[in-house]
């Protein structure tokens, strides 16, 4: 029989010379190969036995707060010395902006405002930057810095200075937003931040992933670099994109008790961690939410909260597996404004997969291989 020793530190060393048994160490691979996982894993994860003594293989894991399931944001810093600003982790824009001295919008005065004066690194670009989301605008000039996110230090990095901030920004959280999409959505032509990450080799793979918590909890995280197990159940589903301009994919239907209810003959979607709700064309979204008893009230569609029990889950149909999500997960409870759906009618062909979606499945959006993947969050 062959033996392991186990060394430790201690004030006998009697105490920590231990002997174990060889044969009964089970390995990694061994576990893997007899839950039939081995190859799933191999492929996902190429060997390379050099990663460890090479500061370029990296995961960072970015924490994000969850601001009443609305929104969600984590802290970076531009310059040097640093200087932190909350942001939107976007994955449906590519910019990275943040208010600054020169903006005199009432949105800027309550928010960080960034200081080129104060940062030995700024260069000064000038280019002209204008943005318009689905709440609002803002305009600015591009600059350069180093930007640091999830501890990774990307220098370099354009980024907008606002001059001027759409009022409802005003009443957000964060400062700015970080825009995750492909290069080709970015205004003024502008580096995405994940594009330079990738451009310097500061990331182990070529892509980042998204657990969302529900109920206002911690936990939220987008990792740059790797996928963390311990967000998701079972396997990923790996979808491919249909346009590499946003992380869009092609959506089959959307069924309840086995009836289509929406996107009957396939739709397409994007998966937007910058949008709150689910969004779809009007006349879907109108059927969606009567077939579920709401009622139109001032564009939010209100049910009553003591039938969310008996309301049916909803299956987004994807590339031929079933995304469910219960009556829990897409009826939003408030102590102050009652029960209401999270289908919002968006006016165009184009559907967004937001929070309400990815709260329920842990999100991988792979560069390398221009594809999004989905598991069961935990």
């Amino acid at each position: 029989m062959q033996w392991v020793f186990v060394l430790c530190v201690s004030v006998a060393l009697s105490e920590c010379l231990v002997q174990i048994p060889l044969e009964k160490v089970q390995t990694a691979r061994e576990a893997l190969e007899e839950q039939g996982l081995w190859e799933q894993v191999r492929a996902q994860y190429p060997f390379n036995p050099m990663a460890k003594f090479d500061r370029s293989f990296a995961v960072a894991d970015q924490p994000m707060t969850n601001d009443a399931d609305l929104a969600y944001y984590g802290v970076i810093s531009i310059g040097t010395p640093p200087q932190s600003f909350k942001v939107v982790f976007d994955t449906g824009s590519s910019n990275l902006w943040v208010p600054s001295i020169y903006c005199g919008s009432p949105a800027c005065e309550n928010h960080a405002r960034f200081y080129p004066s104060r940062s030995s690194t700024f260069r000064y670009s000038g280019t002209p930057l204008d943005i318009r989301y689905g709440t609002g605008s803002m305009t600015g000039v591009l600059s350069y810095d180093t930007v640091t996110v999830g501890g990774l230090a990307v220098r370099n990095q354009v980024f907008g200075l606002s001059q001027t901030e759409a009022p409802f920004m005003q009443y957000m959280r964060a400062d700015g937003i970080l825009g995750l999409a492909y290069p080709r959505l970015a205004a003024s032509s502008a580096m995405p931040v994940f594009d330079n990450m990738m451009k310097e080799g500061l990331v182990n793979q070529d892509l980042f992933s998204v657990y969302l918590s529900s109920n206002s909890q911690s936990g939220s995280v987008v990792t740059f670099g790797g996928i963390d197990p311990n967000h998701y159940y079972g396997s990923i589903t790996w979808i491919p994109l249909s346009n590499q301009l946003y992380w869009q994919i092609t959506v089959d239907s959307i069924t309840a008790n086995g009836q289509v209810v929406s996107c009957n003959g396939g739709c397409q979607a994007i998966v937007d961690t910058g949008t709150s709700l689910i969004v779809g064309p009007q006349t879907d979204i109108a059927y969606m939410n009567s077939m579920l008893g709401a009622s139109n009230q001032n564009g939010d569609y209100v049910v009553n909260c003591n039938s969310i029990d008996q309301m049916p889950d909803l299956s987004i149909n994807i590339h031929g597996h079933a995304f469910t999500l219960p009556a829990s997960a897409y009826v939003r409870q408030s102590q102050h404004y009652g029960c209401r759906t999270g289908f919002s009618a968006g006016g165009d062909s184009l559907w967004i997969l937001g929070d309400v979606f990815i709260r329920q499945y842990f999100s991988v959006f792979n560069r390398a291989q221009n594809m999004v993947g989905l598991a069961k969050a935990r």
